[in-house]
């Protein structure tokens, strides 16, 4: 899955998409105007969130939840918020979470359930 890495890319993907929440993440989808591949993601962990290892870690977990289930979700942009009750989270709940989120928005490949 490739990275959302410019500030245009996220602005475009808060301004036009539409966002599904929870308690430890917020989930932003877009439908690209051109077909793709495979989606794009972008990340955004707030300095209230925590020190930097707290944020590096959450990142880090995001990455590698969306990068095992890759072949699972649509070819769309996504960005995901974390909030500060993701902080100190294990894996398990964070992938859960996603899960939950992708399902709501319609985003995972059908039948894929948990």
């Amino acid at each position: 899955m490739e990275t959302l890495k410019k500030t245009a890319e996220f602005a475009e993907v808060y301004e036009k998409g539409k966002a599904y929440g929870s308690k430890l993440l917020v989930l932003y989808v877009l439908n690209p105007e051109k077909d793709r591949e495979e989606g794009r993601l972008g990340i955004s962990v707030s300095k209230k969130v925590g020190n930097s290892v707290v944020r590096h870690r959450l990142r880090r977990l995001i990455k590698e939840s969306f990068r095992l289930q890759k072949s699972k979700w649509a070819a769309r942009d996504y960005v995901v918020v974390a909030r500060k009750e993701a902080a100190g989270k294990s894996y398990a709940e964070i992938e859960e979470t996603l899960f939950c989120l992708g399902n709501r928005s319609n985003s995972l490949a059908k039948g894929e359930n948990r």
